[in-house]
């Protein structure tokens, strides 16, 4: 029979996985057990790798269909191109007026200082959240892709030592307007195609007070889902802040019944109490963290033990830097770290390269379920093959967008 990881499991997986952590992070980790409140920092300085100055000429928006990119320019002509999430055309004159404006004329070698930087420039503190770190994020991603560019090395190798090559994947189902058959069947399929060993079900309503989707639909989606998928698949669940914490554990105890291995954001993502209680009442181990943006928040998630399993979106919390020291975080208190990235895209990409070099990256990584059938504009093509996506190892981001789509770019 089946068993799926349990609390315990998880936090041996994240001892196992801290043997192959870099000698170079310990010392600041028993620091930060010394001393919780000190700050911690494991990234590397690109200075060695990158022995001359990249100073930053240009940051530019441009527009591809419905698609926007950052592009970098450095002085000396070495370019950086990021994709970013669709929440840009919402964010931009954030982005334009408040973020850009600090990174132009630095050391893009200086980047984990740069991001630092500009949360305290002219009060950015202030802007503070979701939307202002997308924007940073989107700014590290570029300049990324261009200190990789001119290092020939990929993101992964500028953060080294690349620790997986490959990222097993769970299929992550976007869906609640289907029936508990519909999303069964449709999820066996891709289950098949893909390879894939584990999936990710929406359960809940969506930050709905307690009320489902559809009247019975978790109570049916979920052994409807085990039966037909069988004890060989990880089956874990979001219900993305659907219930209060004595309905979370009631819920949360049916899961269990069916050898669940993660509840995702039982309780709204904020209710941190509530979630603790949730985390205390079950063996199921209980995971979030996509929306918080806070490295101070996050220590207190760890320290009082409110999450089983972190789940930092590397978008959302800023970039590479900021949620490499989420994961450094957690690995103090031996969690997991299992980014929050349901794409398909060169979005992906992102996820990949953190995942491919945190020691304590959790089993599976989240992946969009949803068949893409229109062909690629961008190479490698983020499809899934025996159940996992290869971390792109060219220079930089290892993403190629089609040029005859880059020729059509927009500048905004």
């Amino acid at each position: 029979m089946f068993s799926p990881p349990s609390r315990r499991s998880f936090l041996r997986l994240g001892a196992t996985a801290l043997l192959a952590s870099a000698a170079s992070c310990e010392q600041d980790r028993a620091a930060f057990a010394a001393n919780p409140a000190l700050p911690l920092d494991n990234t590397l300085p690109f200075r060695h790798k990158i022995p001359s100055p990249a100073r930053i000429a240009s940051i530019d928006v441009l527009r591809i269909g419905p698609s926007y990119f950052l592009r970098s320019t450095s002085t000396d002509g070495a370019v950086g191109l990021a994709i970013t999430n669709d929440r840009l055309q919402d964010l931009l004159p954030l982005l334009q007026r408040r973020v850009i404006p600090y990174f132009l004329g630095k050391d893009a070698r200086d980047l984990h200082q740069l991001v630092d930087g500009v949360y305290t420039h002219q009060s950015n503190y202030k802007y503070a959240g979701m939307a202002f770190w997308c924007c940073v994020g989107f700014v590290e991603f570029s300049l990324l892709d261009l200190l990789g560019n001119i290092a020939r090395t990929s993101v992964a190798q500028l953060f080294g030592p690349v620790l997986r090559k490959s990222v097993p994947v769970y299929l992550s189902s976007m869906r609640r307007d289907t029936t508990p058959q519909q999303e069964v069947h449709w999820l066996a399929q891709r289950l098949n195609d893909t390879g894939a060993k584990a999936v990710k079900l929406k359960i809940g309503g969506r930050m709905s007070k307690n009320a489902d989707a559809a009247p019975g639909r978790t109570e049916q989606l979920i052994p409807l889902a085990r039966k037909t998928f069988g004890d060989a698949v990880t089956i874990y669940v979001d219900a993305n802040g659907s219930y209060d914490a004595p309905k979370a554990i009631e819920v949360g105890k049916m899961l269990e019944a069916h050898n669940v291995a993660f509840f995702e954001e039982p309780c709204p993502f904020d209710e941190y109490d509530q979630t603790r209680q949730v985390a205390q009442a079950l063996h199921l181990p209980v995971a979030g963290g996509e929306q918080d943006t806070s490295i101070a928040r996050f220590r207190e998630i760890i320290q009082n033990a409110v999450l089983d399993i972190l789940q930092p979106d590397v978008n959302y919390n800023g970039g590479f830097i900021r949620t490499i020291r989420v994961a450094d975080l957690a690995a103090t208190r031996k969690i997991p770290v299992t980014p929050h990235s349901p794409k398909s895209d060169p979005n992906e990409a992102y996820m990949l390269h953190f995942v491919s070099r945190t020691p304590n990256a959790g089993p599976y990584h989240e992946y969009d379920a949803a068949p893409r059938p229109k062909p690629p504009w961008f190479s490698p093509t983020m499809q899934v093959k025996n159940g996992a996506l290869d971390v792109p190892d060219g220079p930089g981001l290892g993403i190629t967008i089609d040029p005859q789509l880059l020729a059509k770019a927009r500048p905004l």
